[in-house]
């Protein structure tokens, strides 16, 4: 089975991946014979409180997308009261820990614009979402995390 283990940092789970246009506008920009912009690499914080995948509006903004619509963000500062984000479409490759493994790889992943994430020293938060194709083991005794896809 694919995975990578990885040492758990001051900052928690921390990994490198690939954010571009999803699966779904790369072909439509192809189609329409317009070369899609090339994965940014990110720098992701793995998030299990977070039910959905977060990006930061920089990572967006260099793939020139535009949001699909508006969701309900509920967090530990919004309280009982939700604020309204944008989301976007994208796909996620996180590398395997060997070459010979496949990547984990999701061609459409609806994610939210959160700021505030590049400041603290990442792009993106990884959520819920993206753990649910995932096992994830936090093992905190030796100070490492295993994610298997």
């Amino acid at each position: 089975m694919p995975h990578f283990t990885l040492q758990i940092t001051p900052q928690g789970c921390l990994l490198n991946a690939l954010v571009g246009v999803s699966e779904a506008r790369k072909a439509a920009l192809i189609a329409s014979s317009s070369v899609p912009p090339a994965a940014v690499p990110i720098r992701a914080l793995v998030d299990t409180g977070a039910s959905g995948t977060c990006v930061d509006p920089s990572v967006l903004e260099t793939l020139a997308l535009t949001a699909t619509g508006k969701v309900s963000v509920n967090t530990p500062s919004t309280g009982t009261q939700p604020h309204e984000a944008d989301q976007y479409d994208i796909s996620l490759v996180v590398p395997g820990a060997d070459p010979t493994h496949l990547p984990l790889s999701i061609g459409n992943l609806p994610v939210i614009c959160a700021e505030l994430l590049l400041p603290q020293g990442f792009h993106a938060l990884i959520g819920r979402d993206v753990l649910s194709r995932c096992v994830f083991v936090y093992n905190s005794l030796v100070g490492l995390y295993t994610v298997c896809y």
